[in-house]
Parts: C-alpha cells; structure tokens; sequence
C-alpha cells in the first residue's frame, strides 16, 4: 500500500477519531445491539438491523484508520528544508490575478483538507500546479471555469 502523506495535526486527528470510535462508538453499539436482542424476535427488528449497520460502519471505520496510520508518512512542515520552494505541508499566499484578492492555503492529505480552515489536498488541482514553485512564481490552475492565474506572493513551513 502506498505512504500517505499526513501532517502532525492531521495524524494527531485520526488518532483521536481511533480513540473515539474504539472506546465510546464500539461499546455503544455493543450495548445497542444487545438491547435490540432483549426485545425477541430479530427478523423484524429494526433498531438491530440499525445497530448492526453502525456497528459495521464503526469497524469499517476503525479498520480505514488503522490502515492510513500504519501507512502514515508524518511530515512536521516545521522541519522541511525545501529552499523556498511549495512541498507537501507548506503554507502558501497567493493572489488571485484575475480578481486581485489574496488567500492563504495549506497543503495537506486527502484526510485533512477543509476548504473552510484554508486546507487544500496534495492532490487538487491548485495543490497541483502550485508544488514545486516558489515566491514570485505565477501557476495556472485549471479550475471549472477555466485557467486561473495565481502569483505566490509567500511560501512559509509553519
């Protein structure tokens, strides 16, 4: 299987979520499917068809987590020396040349990245064109609606 790719925050979060799912979710569901046996008949009981399908939702889940992390390759951005240039885990401010407007991304995992708290995959588009370049670089990225230009005003390992 292949290395994936997690900052400190993002394996730190999959960590708590395995925490969470192993000692509060799969004990509840346990305890629900037990429950849902005491009231008899199981071929029309649907709180046990329900508590077995989030018990097999809770250990698909389990089993996903245990693998990205035994597959985890923990990149600390703090630690990288990549010159100046944008690499995985990187923060980087762009403007946007059409509309001259300014954001901050960081490039993280799949498992990570939430448009809303400016966290961009590795493997979208704008994380795509931009990997590699540096401060002063413009990078087109080929969004829905076309090329947009993107000057890198500021690449930091924060």
């Amino acid at each position: 299987m292949n290395k994936v790719p997690l900052t400190l925050r993002g394996a730190e979060l999959l960590k708590e979520e395995l925490q969470r799912l192993k000692s509060v979710e799969r004990p509840a569901v346990i305890e629900a499917i037990a429950e849902a046996r005491s009231h008899g008949d199981l071929s029309e009981n649907a709180e046990y068809d329900a508590a077995k399908e989030r018990q097999a939702f809770v250990e698909g889940r389990i089993a996903e987590l245990e693998g990205k992390l035994s597959n985890a390759q923990i990149i600390n951005p703090t630690e990288l020396d990549a010159e100046g240039r944008i690499v995985f885990g990187t923060t980087v401010a762009l403007m946007d040349l059409e509309t001259e407007e300014e954001v901050t991304y960081q490039i993280v995992g799949d498992d990570e990245a939430d448009i809303k708290f400016a966290k961009v995959s590795v493997n979208s588009p704008i994380a795509r064109a931009l990997i590699g370049k540096e401060a002063g670089d413009v990078a087109e990225v080929m969004a829905p609606g076309g090329i947009r230009e993107y000057e890198i005003l500021d690449v930091k390992y924060i």
